[in-house]
């Protein structure tokens, strides 16, 4: 299966799955809108979130799938089955450990970490304590989901890891309709919302472990024995958490911050929601399907491919995201009023959560790219260096949210992630181009100097246009007219893109083509 076409399997599966989660953050605006329960369901949430991110996709989407695939080439499967149950051990216990430890430092947790500010309202404290125990388990099924997810993703069994985050989406979205058909208060409805989300842990773990056995491999506990090669996963593992969770540790510091002012934290989740569509179709499809590909051609010693595969991938960021992120900054208005605006979400939320998004939209493009750029040091088993240049942005990342928080309340928030997101982005290039492990290549740099043109051409094309539909996207048009116009705008802006795109030579259908069929060496 060629590259591109790995991407659009990954993509295709992520954007179901953030389809679903429109529709849940669309519900979710509706019943609670940006007030104080949104607020405590978040910071809850974010907490277990944060975790998930440290403990589970970054840690072992950077250290385990390449010694998996390690084990796979030196020994087989049986290899690499053994090295999977000894993981497996260690991980199961040391999550039990933390989970239990996590579950009775709860009210300090919330206290001093996930949310400061609440400590003054007994209420929305006392909530938040019991809403974050309630979800934080949610950590260990979705760890060993993350385990299971890159054995599959090493086997190239793409799919099934993908889809997996779609049953997450669809649970909480049952529990909020049954909310609203009972007439359930906000409080009660952010009970139901917690208990959906374990709920779903516990069915994407047994989604992803049966597609691990239907790839042939079936897995029994073992008592945990630190092996060598266990000792090696951790080596890289603990660093690799600290990286892979970045954007959550940064959101989780504005968090903090915002929770000083109330409904501050539900406006940067509703932004964060809408960006996460192109972040994680893009960024997630090149993330999951890039560290074994070229994990894969270093062990096999083709550098040269390792090289074209590095490449090629930041291409097909920049192909998606530009026009992506340009779009956000234009349409923010617009898209937050249709989606969001109804029930509990009045104007005044349209306005702060749009301007939120459209400063996300600059960042768009940083955050996928960091995507592209870390495989690049974990094919080669280094986690340290992202590591490092992690620690660089969240110290940017609070300098400036606390500097402008107070100025700008959460648009400083949005501003100083989306500064912190490029300043890694161009660590990790430069770095990368330095030690010889990314090749510069002139048209590349050509090519999305093109794609900047058809992006601004496309947005000139949408500031037009949407003056021009404005009476279809006003508060007061019906829902239908809204969506029309909206989807008529997405659609015109892809259009309009991607025609100038590949007219002026932004885009290659013949490279496009080529990386559809490409095999993978021997």
């Amino acid at each position: 299966m060629g590259l591109v076409k790995k991407f659009m399997t990954v993509g295709g599966a992520t954007l179901g799955s953030r389809v679903f989660g429109f529709a849940r953050e669309t519900l979710m605006a509706a019943a609670l809108g940006t007030g104080p329960m949104a607020d405590v369901f978040y910071a809850a949430f974010r907490f277990p979130n944060l975790f998930r991110r440290l403990f589970a996709e970054g840690a072992f989407n950077a250290a385990f799938v390449p010694l998996f695939a390690k084990e796979i080439e030196a020994n087989g499967v049986d290899g690499a089955k053994r090295f999977s149950e000894e993981v497996f051990g260690v991980l199961f216990t040391v999550l039990l450990l933390i989970t239990i430890v996590m579950e009775l430092s709860m009210p300090l947790l919330v206290q001093w970490v996930i949310a400061p500010g609440f400590s003054d309202d007994p209420v929305k404290y006392s909530l938040t304590v019991r809403l974050a125990a309630v979800m934080f388990p949610y950590l260990m099924c979705m760890s060993l989901t993350a385990m299971l997810s890159g054995m599959l993703n090493s086997l190239h069994h793409f799919f099934a890891a993908a889809i997996a985050p779609v049953f997450l989406n669809i649970l909480m979205i049952g529990a909020l309709l049954w909310a609203l058909y009972t007439g359930a208060d906000p409080a009660m409805t952010a009970w139901y919302l917690s208990w959906s989300v374990l709920a779903a842990g516990v069915l994407q773990m047994a989604v992803v472990y049966a597609g691990v056995r239907h790839a042939g491999i079936s897995l029994s506990f073992k008592f945990p024995r630190f092996t060598p090669n266990v000792k090696r996963l951790l080596v890289l593992a603990v660093p690799a958490a600290v990286t892979g969770g970045i954007t959550q540790i940064n959101q989780l510091i504005g968090q903090a911050i915002a929770s000083g002012k109330e409904g501050a934290i539900a406006a940067l989740q509703y932004a964060d929601r809408i960006y996460q569509l192109p972040l994680g179709v893009v960024g997630v499809a090149v993330g999951v399907v890039l560290l074994p590909e070229l994990a894969r051609a270093l062990k096999a010693g083709h550098m040269k491919e390792a090289g074209n595969i590095q490449n090629r991938s930041m291409e097909f960021v920049l192909f998606l995201t530009l026009p992506a992120a340009a779009a956000l900054w234009v349409l923010s208005d617009e898209i937050i009023r249709v989606l969001y605006e109804r029930g509990a979400f009045t104007q005044e939320n349209t306005t702060v959560v749009a301007a939120i998004l459209a400063i996300y939209g600059i960042g768009l493009p940083g955050f996928v790219m960091i995507k592209a750029l870390q495989p690049g040091f974990y094919a080669r088993e280094d986690t340290r260096t992202p590591m490092r240049f992690t620690g660089i942005s969240v110290v940017i990342n609070s300098a400036l949210a606390i500097s402008l928080f107070p100025i700008l309340a959460e648009r400083g928030i949005a501003i100083a992630e989306a500064a912190a997101g490029w300043i890694n982005t161009v660590l990790l290039f430069i770095t990368l181009h330095r030690r010889g492990h990314l090749t510069w290549e002139w048209a590349l740099f050509t090519r999305t100097l093109r794609l900047m043109i058809a992006a601004a051409i496309m947005s000139v094309m949408l500031v037009y246009l949407s003056d021009y539909w404005s009476a279809w996207l006003a508060p007061d048009a019906s829902l239908l007219h809204q969506l029309t116009a909206l989807g008529g705008l997405v659609a015109i802006a892809m259009v309009v893109y991607f025609s100038i795109a590949f007219a002026i030579g932004g885009a290659d259908i013949g490279m496009l083509r080529r990386n559809l069929r490409r095999k993978p060496k021997a």
